[in-house]
Protein backbone atom coordinates (compact mmCIF):
# COMPACT_ATOMS: atom_id res chain seq x y z
CA UNK A 1 0.00 0.00 0.00
CA UNK A 2 2.99 2.33 0.44
CA UNK A 3 3.17 2.46 -3.35
CA UNK A 4 0.09 4.68 -3.39
CA UNK A 5 2.04 7.43 -1.64
CA UNK A 6 4.53 7.51 -4.53
CA UNK A 7 2.06 8.10 -7.37
CA UNK A 8 3.01 11.19 -9.36
CA UNK A 9 1.27 13.17 -12.12
CA UNK A 10 1.49 11.89 -15.67
CA UNK A 11 3.95 13.50 -18.09
CA UNK A 12 2.46 16.79 -19.34
CA UNK A 13 5.42 17.36 -21.69
CA UNK A 14 4.61 14.13 -23.55
CA UNK A 15 0.93 15.10 -23.57
CA UNK A 16 1.72 18.44 -25.25
CA UNK A 17 4.08 16.77 -27.74
CA UNK A 18 1.32 14.33 -28.70
CA UNK A 19 -1.12 17.19 -29.24
CA UNK A 20 1.41 18.94 -31.45
CA UNK A 21 1.76 15.75 -33.47
CA UNK A 22 -2.03 15.54 -33.88
CA UNK A 23 -2.13 19.17 -34.99
CA UNK A 24 0.54 18.51 -37.63
CA UNK A 25 -1.70 15.99 -39.43
CA UNK A 26 -3.42 17.36 -42.54
CA UNK A 27 -6.94 17.41 -41.13
CA UNK A 28 -9.16 19.83 -39.21
CA UNK A 29 -7.90 20.43 -35.69
CA UNK A 30 -9.43 18.08 -33.13
CA UNK A 31 -11.47 16.31 -35.78
CA UNK A 32 -10.84 12.83 -34.35
CA UNK A 33 -12.64 13.90 -31.21
CA UNK A 34 -12.05 12.30 -27.85
CA UNK A 35 -9.80 9.68 -29.42
CA UNK A 36 -7.19 12.40 -29.91
CA UNK A 37 -7.39 13.19 -26.20
CA UNK A 38 -7.03 9.49 -25.38
CA UNK A 39 -3.86 9.16 -27.44
CA UNK A 40 -2.47 12.27 -25.73
CA UNK A 41 -3.35 10.71 -22.40
CA UNK A 42 -1.56 7.50 -23.39
CA UNK A 43 1.49 9.60 -24.23
CA UNK A 44 1.37 11.28 -20.83
CA UNK A 45 1.08 7.94 -19.02
CA UNK A 46 3.90 6.32 -21.00
CA UNK A 47 6.08 9.43 -20.92
CA UNK A 48 6.57 9.60 -24.68
CA UNK A 49 4.59 10.80 -27.72
CA UNK A 50 5.53 7.48 -29.37
CA UNK A 51 2.61 5.62 -27.78
CA UNK A 52 2.56 1.84 -27.78
CA UNK A 53 -0.35 -0.45 -26.87
CA UNK A 54 0.86 -3.44 -28.87
CA UNK A 55 0.75 -5.78 -25.85
CA UNK A 56 -2.55 -5.53 -24.01
CA UNK A 57 -4.17 -7.67 -21.36
CA UNK A 58 -7.67 -7.95 -19.93
CA UNK A 59 -7.62 -8.87 -16.25
CA UNK A 60 -10.85 -10.37 -14.92
CA UNK A 61 -11.04 -10.16 -11.13
CA UNK A 62 -13.40 -12.75 -9.63
CA UNK A 63 -15.15 -12.83 -6.26
CA UNK A 64 -18.38 -13.71 -4.47
CA UNK A 65 -20.73 -11.69 -2.29
CA UNK A 66 -22.67 -12.66 0.82
CA UNK A 67 -25.45 -10.26 -0.15
CA UNK A 68 -26.80 -12.90 -2.57
CA UNK A 69 -28.56 -14.26 0.54
CA UNK A 70 -30.96 -11.30 0.17
CA UNK A 71 -32.35 -12.65 -3.11
CA UNK A 72 -30.69 -10.02 -5.28
CA UNK A 73 -29.65 -12.37 -8.10
CA UNK A 74 -31.21 -14.85 -10.51
CA UNK A 75 -28.58 -17.51 -9.92
CA UNK A 76 -26.38 -18.82 -7.15
CA UNK A 77 -22.73 -18.22 -6.25
CA UNK A 78 -21.65 -21.45 -7.93
CA UNK A 79 -21.90 -19.60 -11.25
CA UNK A 80 -18.96 -17.35 -10.28
CA UNK A 81 -16.66 -20.36 -9.97
CA UNK A 82 -17.87 -21.88 -13.24
CA UNK A 83 -17.46 -18.63 -15.17
CA UNK A 84 -14.05 -17.94 -13.64
CA UNK A 85 -12.89 -21.35 -14.82
CA UNK A 86 -14.30 -20.74 -18.30
CA UNK A 87 -12.50 -17.38 -18.55
CA UNK A 88 -9.22 -18.86 -17.37
CA UNK A 89 -9.56 -21.69 -19.89
CA UNK A 90 -10.41 -19.33 -22.76
CA UNK A 91 -14.05 -20.37 -23.26
CA UNK A 92 -16.04 -17.34 -22.10
CA UNK A 93 -17.48 -14.14 -23.59
CA UNK A 94 -14.41 -12.03 -22.92
CA UNK A 95 -12.13 -14.58 -24.58
CA UNK A 96 -14.13 -14.55 -27.81
CA UNK A 97 -14.02 -10.76 -28.08
CA UNK A 98 -10.42 -10.40 -26.90
CA UNK A 99 -9.19 -12.87 -29.51
CA UNK A 100 -10.53 -10.61 -32.27
CA UNK A 101 -8.34 -7.71 -31.12
CA UNK A 102 -5.15 -9.46 -30.00
CA UNK A 103 -5.85 -8.99 -26.29
CA UNK A 104 -4.55 -11.49 -23.75
CA UNK A 105 -6.95 -12.53 -20.96
CA UNK A 106 -6.15 -13.59 -17.41
CA UNK A 107 -8.59 -14.46 -14.63
CA UNK A 108 -7.79 -13.92 -10.96
CA UNK A 109 -9.50 -15.49 -7.94
CA UNK A 110 -9.58 -12.64 -5.45
CA UNK A 111 -12.51 -13.93 -3.40
CA UNK A 112 -14.50 -16.79 -4.96
CA UNK A 113 -16.56 -18.70 -2.40
CA UNK A 114 -15.45 -22.07 -3.79
CA UNK A 115 -11.92 -23.27 -4.37
CA UNK A 116 -11.59 -23.55 -8.13
CA UNK A 117 -9.19 -26.20 -9.36
CA UNK A 118 -7.82 -24.70 -12.53
CA UNK A 119 -4.13 -24.29 -13.29
CA UNK A 120 -4.73 -21.31 -15.58
CA UNK A 121 -6.66 -19.37 -12.93
CA UNK A 122 -4.41 -17.00 -10.96
CA UNK A 123 -5.03 -17.88 -7.30
CA UNK A 124 -4.87 -14.79 -5.06
CA UNK A 125 -7.88 -15.51 -2.85
CA UNK A 126 -8.30 -13.07 0.04
CA UNK A 127 -11.70 -14.27 1.28
CA UNK A 128 -14.07 -17.08 0.36
CA UNK A 129 -16.75 -14.58 -0.57
CA UNK A 130 -17.40 -11.35 1.29
CA UNK A 131 -19.93 -11.01 4.09
CA UNK A 132 -23.51 -9.81 3.58
CA UNK A 133 -23.34 -6.00 3.32
CA UNK A 134 -27.04 -5.76 4.17
CA UNK A 135 -26.18 -7.10 7.64
CA UNK A 136 -22.72 -5.64 8.28
CA UNK A 137 -19.28 -4.93 6.89
CA UNK A 138 -18.17 -6.81 3.76
CA UNK A 139 -14.55 -7.22 4.84
CA UNK A 140 -12.09 -6.41 7.57
CA UNK A 141 -9.57 -3.63 7.06
CA UNK A 142 -6.81 -6.22 6.63
CA UNK A 143 -8.79 -8.12 3.99
CA UNK A 144 -9.54 -4.90 2.12
CA UNK A 145 -5.90 -3.86 2.08
CA UNK A 146 -4.83 -7.34 0.96
CA UNK A 147 -7.33 -7.26 -1.93
CA UNK A 148 -6.08 -3.84 -3.05
CA UNK A 149 -2.52 -5.18 -2.97
CA UNK A 150 -3.59 -8.05 -5.24
CA UNK A 151 -4.53 -5.50 -7.88
CA UNK A 152 -1.35 -3.48 -7.39
CA UNK A 153 0.77 -6.61 -7.71
CA UNK A 154 -1.01 -7.86 -10.84
CA UNK A 155 -0.31 -4.55 -12.60
CA UNK A 156 3.31 -4.69 -11.50
CA UNK A 157 3.69 -8.23 -12.85
CA UNK A 158 2.05 -7.38 -16.18
CA UNK A 159 4.14 -4.24 -16.54
CA UNK A 160 7.30 -6.27 -15.97
CA UNK A 161 6.16 -8.64 -18.73
CA UNK A 162 5.77 -5.80 -21.22
CA UNK A 163 2.04 -5.13 -21.07
CA UNK A 164 1.32 -1.61 -22.34
CA UNK A 165 -2.46 -1.44 -21.76
CA UNK A 166 -4.66 -3.14 -19.17
CA UNK A 167 -8.41 -3.63 -19.43
CA UNK A 168 -10.26 -4.26 -16.16
CA UNK A 169 -12.98 -6.87 -15.97
CA UNK A 170 -14.84 -8.74 -13.25
CA UNK A 171 -16.90 -11.83 -12.56
CA UNK A 172 -18.94 -12.10 -9.39
CA UNK A 173 -22.57 -13.06 -8.95
CA UNK A 174 -24.25 -10.30 -6.94
CA UNK A 175 -21.56 -7.66 -7.48
CA UNK A 176 -23.88 -5.03 -8.94
CA UNK A 177 -25.43 -4.77 -5.46
CA UNK A 178 -22.29 -3.51 -3.66
CA UNK A 179 -21.61 -1.41 -6.76
CA UNK A 180 -24.99 0.29 -6.37
CA UNK A 181 -24.26 0.87 -2.69
CA UNK A 182 -20.88 2.44 -3.52
CA UNK A 183 -22.52 4.62 -6.18
CA UNK A 184 -25.25 5.72 -3.79
CA UNK A 185 -22.66 6.97 -1.32
CA UNK A 186 -20.20 8.52 -3.76
CA UNK A 187 -22.85 10.20 -5.91
CA UNK A 188 -25.12 11.17 -3.02
CA UNK A 189 -28.13 9.51 -4.66
CA UNK A 190 -30.88 7.33 -3.16
CA UNK A 191 -30.61 3.57 -3.84
CA UNK A 192 -33.51 3.53 -6.31
CA UNK A 193 -31.62 5.95 -8.56
CA UNK A 194 -28.48 3.81 -8.85
CA UNK A 195 -29.75 0.23 -8.56
CA UNK A 196 -30.44 -1.66 -11.77
CA UNK A 197 -31.56 -5.14 -12.73
CA UNK A 198 -28.01 -6.46 -13.08
CA UNK A 199 -27.95 -9.78 -14.92
CA UNK A 200 -31.75 -9.70 -15.08
CA UNK A 201 -34.23 -9.32 -12.23
CA UNK A 202 -38.00 -9.18 -12.01
CA UNK A 203 -39.67 -6.12 -10.52
CA UNK A 204 -39.84 -7.95 -7.18
CA UNK A 205 -36.17 -8.89 -7.43
CA UNK A 206 -35.21 -5.30 -8.19
CA UNK A 207 -37.14 -4.17 -5.11
CA UNK A 208 -35.27 -6.70 -2.93
CA UNK A 209 -32.00 -5.50 -4.38
CA UNK A 210 -32.84 -1.83 -3.80
CA UNK A 211 -33.85 -2.62 -0.22
CA UNK A 212 -30.59 -4.49 0.32
CA UNK A 213 -28.59 -1.51 -0.96
CA UNK A 214 -30.53 0.81 1.34
CA UNK A 215 -29.89 -1.40 4.38
CA UNK A 216 -26.20 -1.72 3.49
CA UNK A 217 -25.80 2.04 3.45
CA UNK A 218 -27.85 2.58 6.60
CA UNK A 219 -26.22 -0.19 8.67
CA UNK A 220 -22.62 0.44 7.62
CA UNK A 221 -22.85 4.26 7.38
CA UNK A 222 -19.94 4.59 4.93
CA UNK A 223 -18.70 8.05 3.99
CA UNK A 224 -17.59 9.23 0.55
CA UNK A 225 -14.64 11.09 2.08
CA UNK A 226 -13.29 7.80 3.54
CA UNK A 227 -12.96 5.66 0.40
CA UNK A 228 -10.93 2.83 1.95
CA UNK A 229 -13.48 2.41 4.71
CA UNK A 230 -16.30 2.60 2.16
CA UNK A 231 -14.69 -0.23 0.19
CA UNK A 232 -14.25 -2.27 3.36
CA UNK A 233 -17.83 -1.82 4.50
CA UNK A 234 -19.84 -2.16 1.29
CA UNK A 235 -17.43 -3.33 -1.40
CA UNK A 236 -16.15 -6.72 -2.45
CA UNK A 237 -12.86 -8.53 -2.90
CA UNK A 238 -12.82 -8.27 -6.70
CA UNK A 239 -13.93 -4.62 -6.54
CA UNK A 240 -11.10 -3.87 -4.12
CA UNK A 241 -8.66 -5.73 -6.35
CA UNK A 242 -9.77 -3.65 -9.33
CA UNK A 243 -9.32 -0.53 -7.19
CA UNK A 244 -5.77 -1.74 -6.66
CA UNK A 245 -5.35 -2.13 -10.42
CA UNK A 246 -6.27 1.51 -11.02
CA UNK A 247 -3.87 2.56 -8.29
CA UNK A 248 -1.26 0.24 -9.78
CA UNK A 249 -1.72 1.73 -13.24
CA UNK A 250 -0.84 5.12 -11.80
CA UNK A 251 2.13 3.77 -9.87
CA UNK A 252 3.59 1.66 -12.69
CA UNK A 253 2.64 4.12 -15.47
CA UNK A 254 0.42 1.68 -17.34
CA UNK A 255 -2.90 2.99 -18.73
CA UNK A 256 -5.90 1.10 -17.33
CA UNK A 257 -9.24 0.90 -19.12
CA UNK A 258 -12.52 1.07 -17.19
CA UNK A 259 -15.09 -1.47 -18.38
CA UNK A 260 -18.64 -1.21 -17.02
CA UNK A 261 -20.37 0.00 -13.89
CA UNK A 262 -18.54 -2.32 -11.46
CA UNK A 263 -15.17 -1.37 -12.88
CA UNK A 264 -16.25 2.29 -12.76
CA UNK A 265 -17.12 1.95 -9.06
CA UNK A 266 -13.62 0.60 -8.40
CA UNK A 267 -12.14 3.44 -10.43
CA UNK A 268 -14.15 5.99 -8.47
CA UNK A 269 -12.92 4.57 -5.16
CA UNK A 270 -9.35 4.69 -6.49
CA UNK A 271 -9.84 8.36 -7.41
CA UNK A 272 -11.02 8.98 -3.87
CA UNK A 273 -7.92 7.32 -2.45
CA UNK A 274 -5.54 9.07 -4.88
CA UNK A 275 -7.02 11.71 -7.25
CA UNK A 276 -4.00 11.48 -9.60
CA UNK A 277 -5.27 8.03 -10.64
CA UNK A 278 -7.72 9.61 -13.08
CA UNK A 279 -4.77 10.73 -15.22
CA UNK A 280 -3.96 7.07 -15.88
CA UNK A 281 -7.52 5.85 -16.64
CA UNK A 282 -9.40 5.54 -19.92
CA UNK A 283 -13.17 5.13 -20.09
CA UNK A 284 -14.43 2.67 -22.70
CA UNK A 285 -18.22 2.60 -22.59
CA UNK A 286 -21.06 3.99 -20.53
CA UNK A 287 -22.77 1.05 -18.87
CA UNK A 288 -26.46 0.37 -19.31
CA UNK A 289 -26.70 0.20 -15.51
CA UNK A 290 -28.16 3.38 -13.94
CA UNK A 291 -25.00 4.40 -12.06
CA UNK A 292 -22.67 4.03 -15.04
CA UNK A 293 -22.59 7.61 -16.30
CA UNK A 294 -22.46 9.13 -12.83
CA UNK A 295 -19.51 7.03 -11.72
CA UNK A 296 -17.53 7.94 -14.85
CA UNK A 297 -18.35 11.60 -14.27
CA UNK A 298 -17.09 11.22 -10.68
CA UNK A 299 -13.76 10.17 -12.22
CA UNK A 300 -13.88 13.15 -14.59
CA UNK A 301 -14.27 10.87 -17.62
CA UNK A 302 -16.58 10.46 -20.61
CA UNK A 303 -16.86 7.21 -22.55
CA UNK A 304 -16.68 7.11 -26.36
CA UNK A 305 -19.00 4.07 -26.58
CA UNK A 306 -22.62 4.38 -25.51
CA UNK A 307 -24.34 1.20 -26.59
CA UNK A 308 -26.22 0.02 -23.51
CA UNK A 309 -23.58 -2.63 -22.77
CA UNK A 310 -23.77 -4.49 -19.45
CA UNK A 311 -22.21 -7.89 -20.07
CA UNK A 312 -19.19 -7.43 -17.80
CA UNK A 313 -16.02 -9.55 -17.81
CA UNK A 314 -14.19 -6.63 -19.48
CA UNK A 315 -16.04 -7.16 -22.77
CA UNK A 316 -16.96 -3.50 -23.24
CA UNK A 317 -13.48 -2.41 -22.25
CA UNK A 318 -11.90 -4.56 -24.95
CA UNK A 319 -14.09 -2.84 -27.55
CA UNK A 320 -12.11 0.34 -26.92
CA UNK A 321 -8.96 -1.36 -28.25
CA UNK A 322 -9.83 -1.24 -31.99
CA UNK A 323 -10.81 2.42 -31.60
CA UNK A 324 -7.44 3.15 -30.03
CA UNK A 325 -5.65 1.10 -32.71
CA UNK A 326 -7.38 3.13 -35.41
CA UNK A 327 -6.58 6.42 -33.71
CA UNK A 328 -2.93 5.47 -33.27
CA UNK A 329 -2.68 4.40 -36.92
CA UNK A 330 -3.93 7.85 -37.96
CA UNK A 331 -1.66 9.55 -35.42
CA UNK A 332 1.42 7.71 -36.70
CA UNK A 333 0.86 7.33 -40.43
CA UNK A 334 -1.39 10.05 -41.87
CA UNK A 335 0.04 12.71 -44.18
CA UNK A 336 1.13 15.95 -42.54
CA UNK A 337 0.88 19.59 -43.45
CA UNK A 338 4.63 19.82 -43.93
CA UNK A 339 4.44 17.06 -46.57
CA UNK A 340 1.55 18.54 -48.57
CA UNK A 341 0.33 21.74 -50.16
CA UNK A 342 -2.61 21.87 -47.76
CA UNK A 343 -2.78 25.04 -45.73
CA UNK A 344 -2.64 24.49 -41.99
CA UNK A 345 -5.79 24.92 -39.98
CA UNK A 346 -5.59 27.44 -37.21
CA UNK A 347 -7.39 27.37 -33.89
CA UNK A 348 -10.09 30.04 -33.90
CA UNK A 349 -10.62 32.02 -30.73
Amino acid sequence: MDRIKHIVPSDKTAYIAAKQRWDSIAKPLGSFGMLEEMVQKLAAVQGTPDVDISKRTAVVMCGDHGVVAEGVTQCGQEVTAECARAIAEGRSNINAIAAAYNVDVVAVDAGIAQDVECDRLIHRKIVSGTRNIAAGSAMTAAETEAAIVVGLDIVGELSANGTKLIITGEMGIGNTTPTAAIASVLLGLPPEKVTGRGAGLSAAGLQRKTDAVRRAVEINAPAAERPFELLQKIGGAEIAAMTGMFLGGAYYHVPVVIDGVISAAAAAVACGMQPLCREYMLASHCSGEPAGEGLLAYCGLTAPINAGLRLGEGTGGVLLVPLLDGAIALYRNAHRFDDTNIERYVELK
